[in-house]
């Protein structure tokens, strides 16, 4: 039977449907490099404060239109509704994206940052380790991130993804679902992770040896073919930004507080053990990806198996 890539991508938190009939418009524009982002998008949010995407493309004869998102997997619905041209995620939505037969590249990677998601408990609860999540409620967004983190801890404890009860929410609900009681833990990624700790809340564990958790910079086949000195010049930017980050920590925690609304302290929790760097995306990631994609397809969270290579642009 044939995948049909809408309820997939629905399946995994992908709704936002007038942001895509947006996107529809602004296809007509020319020369406009749309860019998606969420507040876990550090080096994005910079460029945007500081207009330097802008600085780099104008010569180009484009200009720069910004989008936030919730989280990454919706940034890959509006990339495969053409409401976006620039996509940053984490490691698993753009799995859920191929499987659903989106068209998407990977046009950079960033470095690991396993402490920079987590699963978290309340003071209270009775949960010491992942062990204890046997038959408990875990609040998580599907396809993200948090997602992978929680089916690898899960496996690591060996238990197995059936034994918990999986709660998919996005981050803003998962954290009143914690703290009022109706989840027992959640699994989540910076900033959410630092405005959580600073709460209260207890790590189980963190990414440390679970996954690399890196995130990426996509886009779409037509696009990255038809618009290839945009992308490499977006890439370039984010490359920049992400060299001059982390000597000026605390002037990234005052502009991203500005644009976010974020307070500059749980930020510089986060920024403290966020690895800085842009990388291409080479074998040993892609292979890295490919371990995620199967770990899904095994559990049947994703629909087919995927060959993460098929979405990695050729070198230059």
């Amino acid at each position: 039977m044939p995948v049909d890539r809408r309820t997939v991508l629905r399946t995994a938190g992908l709704a936002m449907p007038a942001l895509i009939a947006a996107g529809s418009r602004a296809h007509a524009a020319d020369r406009v490099f749309r860019v998606g982002y969420q507040k876990a998008s550090v080096a994005l949010t910079l460029l945007k404060a500081q207009g330097l995407l802008e600085q780099r493309l104008a010569p180009l004869g484009y200009s720069v239109n910004w989008a936030i998102f919730t989280s990454g997997p919706p940034i890959l619905e509006a990339l495969n509704a053409g409401a976006v041209d620039f996509a940053f995620t984490g490691e698993p939505p753009p799995i859920f994206a191929q499987a659903a037969g989106v068209p998407l590249v990977y046009a950079a990677a960033t470095l690991p940052s396993p402490r920079s998601v987590a699963i978290l408990t309340e003071p209270g609860t009775g949960v010491k380790s992942v062990a204890d999540l046997r038959g408990k409620k875990v609040a998580v967004a599907k396809g993200s991130s948090a997602h992978y983190l929680l089916v690898a801890a899960v496996q690591h404890a060996g238990l197995h993804y059936s034994d918990i009860q999986p709660v998919y929410l996005q981050p803003a609900d998962g954290r009143e679902a914690l703290q009022s009681g109706s989840v027992d833990a959640w699994s989540i990624w910076d900033p959410f992770l630092a405005a959580a700790q600073v709460s209260g809340a207890t790590v189980l564990t963190d990414g440390t040896g679970l996954m690399p958790n890196r995130a990426f910079y996509l886009s779409s086949r037509q696009f990255a073919t038809r618009n290839a000195p945009a992308l490499a010049a977006a890439v370039a930017a984010v490359k920049e930004i992400e060299a001059w980050e982390p000597a000026h920590i605390q002037q990234m925690a005052a502009d991203i507080s500005r644009t976010t609304g974020i307070p500059p302290a749980i930020l510089k929790v986060w920024f403290t053990r966020q690895k800085y760097g842009v990388v291409p995306v080479t074998p040993r990631i892609v292979a890295d990806q490919q371990h995620i994609a199967d770990t899904f397809a095994s559990l049947h969270l994703i629909p087919r198996q995927i060959d993460v290579s098929q979405a990695v642009l050729p070198a230059a």
